[in-house]
């Protein structure tokens, strides 16, 4: 006889868990074991349910650094004793929760699958039920007694995404998630069709998990746009202590010639400031070089940062910087695959 799975449910708060207080309107949290009452469909699931909550469940909009070393620590103290993990996050910051998270697990070879929902679980036209079902069976699929994914994904409205690869596309729609340049691994319809080419290769067994919960996040964001003042970029650039910075720029990585621009990045760089180049744009890459208002930022030895998302950039940069990367190696490193997250 097949033994059962176990499957680790871990909710940190959202949208998901939340039910409506009726006399005011607003959703507020509640516990655990209230989720599982309003999916008795869970029951027929052939694997072993627990489940650990938050001590307070929190809205995905203060989700911090802080939190996601939690949600690292709790994987890490219940990895041996279980063959999978889903984990309940508000829809909002998901994508860089879900991106950290893949960075921090290193070795990882137990699926640790991220969902939520639209509408709370109560509502009559809730998505959180299907999300959620979804998800572990996914999380509890196996092969020859392995499991099918070994990786961090993201699950939404019948589609499985490598984490590191999503965006929240839309605050509206069930379909809030997207992964512009890479195909989702797995699609729920009549069955399960999981894309077994499109999956993060085996780690070799011999490697056991190793979780860094250390994330620095003297880190900033710059998106350019026509009419960028001189002072904007001069303060952020001037930061105390600030250790890195995206860019997001235009198009295939592009920005403007103005030389008071290129002089500030320049000097920047030249000071020890990693910055690093994403496109602004949904989909596509960077590739530096290719026009002339690219040509300068390559000289400059900005880090190219390819298709990457801009959370997984952040969230790559800050695990990183916590693992204490010489400043020489950063680029190098920076630029390489380590979770499937970039080309």
């Amino acid at each position: 006889m097949k033994k059962k799975t176990n499957i680790l449910l871990i909710y940190t708060g959202g949208t998901i868990g939340m039910v409506k207080d009726y006399k005011t309107g607003a959703l507020k949290a509640f516990n655990f074991e209230e989720l599982v009452k309003n999916i008795p469909e869970l029951k027929q699931l052939d694997c072993n349910l627990r489940g650990v909550s938050f001590d307070d469940p929190i809205d995905s909009s203060n989700m911090n650094p802080h939190h996601w070393a939690v949600i690292a620590s709790i994987i890490e103290e219940h990895y041996e004793d279980n063959d999978g993990f889903v984990v309940l996050h508000g829809s909002d910051t998901m994508s860089y929760s879900a991106s950290a998270l893949s960075f921090m697990l290193e070795n990882l070879q137990k699926p640790v699958i991220f969902t939520g929902s639209q509408l709370p679980i109560g509502d009559l036209r809730t998505d959180a039920k299907e999300n959620l079902i979804t998800s572990i069976e996914i999380a509890a699929l196996q092969k020859k007694g392995e499991p099918v994914l070994q990786e961090v994904g993201l699950y939404f409205e019948y589609k499985l995404y490598r984490a590191n690869r999503t965006t929240k596309i839309n605050a509206e729609h069930f379909e809030a998630f997207d992964s512009l340049n890479y195909p989702p691994l797995v699609e729920s319809g009549v069955h399960l069709k999981v894309h077994q080419n499109y999956l993060i290769k085996k780690v070799t067994k011999n490697k056991s998990l190793q979780v860094h919960k250390k994330m620095d996040n003297r880190v900033a964001i710059l998106k350019l746009f026509p009419g960028l003042n001189q002072n904007v970029l001069r303060s952020m650039l001037g930061i105390p202590d600030l250790k890195a910075l995206i860019l997001e720029t235009y198009g295939a990585g592009n920005a403007p010639m103005d030389e008071w621009f290129l002089n500030a990045i320049k000097n920047a760089v030249e000071n020890g400031l990693h910055i690093i180049n994403v496109t602004q744009c949904s989909g596509g890459s960077v590739f530096m070089g290719h026009y002339e208002t690219s040509e300068k930022l390559k000289e400059m030895q900005l880090v190219n940062g390819k298709d990457i998302t801009t959370e997984a950039a952040i969230t790559k940069v800050m695990y990183l910087l916590g693992t204490g990367v010489p400043d020489k190696l950063f680029k190098t490193i920076f630029e390489t695959p380590l979770r499937g997250e970039m080309v």
